[in-house]
């Protein structure tokens, strides 16, 4: 089973700014991204992998938790630009949010997850009783 995926991302401040630093970034495996809200934009870069995870099974306008150097940040994505070729992710802008709302929006977005997942469960548990159904339905017509 495939790891759980967590709204916590572990992010690290950008002292360089421009074309060239983002490329050396995106180059090392990272995305660069800005988070507004609180007085002056912070520049951070977040690691590739987990942010791309995050937002492919949450959704492009979830709620992050932002581990700034040791500050906890709730931020939720306002804009995600995608390479439209390679489709990979080359910079996020985060608002931030309050933490109680933030908690709030993490809780309904997998409250509805998993109620997603439970319809589609008993979907799927639904056909296979209606296949059996009509197997046993056809094995009955055929004896007959």
């Amino acid at each position: 089973m495939a790891a759980e995926i967590t709204n916590n991302i572990t992010a690290e401040v950008r002292n360089e700014f421009g074309k060239g630093a983002a490329r050396r970034a995106r180059r090392a495996g990272l995305i660069p991204a800005v988070v507004y809200g609180v007085g002056e934009p912070q520049h951070i870069n977040l690691p590739g992998h987990a942010t791309t995870m995050l937002l492919r099974k949450k959704g492009t306008q979830v709620v992050a938790i932002l581990d700034i150097e040791g500050t906890e940040v709730y931020a939720q994505t306002k804009a995600v630009q995608v390479d439209p070729i390679r489709r990979v992710i080359e910079h996020i802008d985060f608002v931030v949010v309050d933490a109680a709302a933030g908690k709030d929006a993490i809780a309904e977005a997998e409250a509805v997850a998993a109620a997603a997942e439970e319809a589609a469960i008993a979907e799927a548990a639904g056909e296979v009783v209606a296949a059996a159904e009509a197997v046993v339905e056809d094995a009955e017509a055929a004896q007959a």
